[in-house]
């Protein structure tokens, strides 16, 4: 299984040319045919400038569009945002005025239909957009998240689960992101993109997947026709292991991607990435989950000279488990379940992770043993 890395920026003549000629090397040419309603998926997470690496650039979204558009198709270009309104997404990113005077369908997801994710999940509804589409291209942003280490090619897709929908599957998931990463994988078995070019050339690094993580110019394009390859070789490139991310162990358990991944292409050296931890420090019972979670695992926390009490991480947790007070955020530690959702939407990046004191001193042991 080929993934091909390509050196790119953002001028646009050369970001053509670099993401026509990954297409066609994937077999676009000959996949997508005139007539065919396509979505194109980026990561439209939340309103935020592209210098600030949070969501996928829109002159790649735009190359994905003229793409389509010149082998005869019908492109839509579709996400399901965190919170908030997907205009002001688009203007705060200039999607809006990367796409003027295109033909294409701009517009966020809305109907969901329930399908079968397999145990222990049942049904799980998805877009019916994406579902009933002849083909999706996904458009994911190099990035790192606070929960699942890094956001690649796979959990991209679990913006197919429409609105408030996917605050319930956080919370369904808990604290146990190996099962999160078990949706995360049987969703993107469901969607199955043709397509995976991963926007890599300014990507994040640190406390990701929102505005408290660092840009960082990495200046690639990576494509693959298997987003779970496409994840494998990320890793690679920015020296994770991939045993480490939960998406890709969850994929290695179904056999997943079934072929050896190879790179097509010269990876450059990349030094120091940083990843947030992501190592399991709970172990089982529910009263001693509850003990090492407030005692032991990473917590969210608010800079308040940063924060303007806009109460948006209040109204994205899934838990439940902040308030909004006259002298700043509370949080409720013995609710949260750690999926850093208020960090990936804090529109002012005042959010991040710290570590109780009897956590880092545990850690070094810990680690031995799970």
């Amino acid at each position: 299984m080929n993934v091909l890395v390509r050196p790119a920026s953002y001028d646009w003549r050369h970001l053509k040319t670099e993401f026509d000629g990954l297409m066609n090397r994937l077999g676009g040419r000959e996949a997508i045919r005139e007539g065919m309603r396509v979505i194109i998926k980026p990561n439209l997470l939340s309103a935020a400038k592209p210098h600030h690496a949070v969501l996928t650039h829109p002159l790649i979204v735009r190359a994905a569009v003229e793409y389509v558009l010149g082998q005869g198709a019908r492109p839509e270009v579709r996400d399901s945002q965190a919170i908030g309104s997907f205009e002001r997404i688009l203007r705060e990113n200039g999607l809006d005025k990367a796409l003027e005077g295109l033909p294409v369908t701009v517009r966020e997801f809305r109907d969901s239909v329930p399908v079968d994710a397999g145990p222990p999940f049942g049904k799980i509804e998805l877009s019916r957009e994406v579902l009933t589409a002849d083909m999706v291209i996904n458009l994911p942003k190099l990035k790192t998240h606070s929960q699942m280490a890094m956001t690649l090619g796979v959990k991209n897709l679990f913006g197919c689960v429409v609105g408030y929908r996917k605050a319930e599957w956080h919370l369904r998931a808990g604290v146990d992101r190996d099962l999160f990463a078990r949706l995360l994988v049987q969703i993107a078995c469901t969607v199955r993109p043709a397509f995976t070019i991963m926007d890599g050339i300014l990507a994040m690094e640190g406390e990701g997947p929102g505005r408290s993580g660092t840009p960082r110019a990495l200046g690639i394009l990576m494509a693959a026709t298997d987003p779970f390859a496409l994840d494998e070789a990320v890793c690679r490139f920015v020296g994770f292991p991939p045993e480490k991310l939960p998406t890709c162990r969850a994929a290695r358990e179904l056999g997943l991607p079934g072929e050896e991944v190879a790179i097509d292409g010269e990876l450059p050296e990349v030094q120091g990435f940083r990843i947030p931890g992501t190592d399991p420090l709970f172990f089982g019972s529910a009263p001693v989950n509850s003990l090492m979670r407030r005692h032991l695992l990473q917590r969210p926390v608010c800079d308040p000279e940063s924060c303007t009490l806009c109460g948006i991480c209040r109204d994205m947790c899934p838990a439940k488990a902040i308030t909004v007070e006259e002298t700043g955020l509370r949080f409720d530690y013995d609710a949260c379940i750690r999926c850093y959702c208020c960090i990936e939407v804090c529109p002012c990046g005042a959010l991040r992770t710290t570590e109780p004191l009897l956590g880092r001193i545990l850690r070094p042991v810990v680690k031995r043993f799970v």
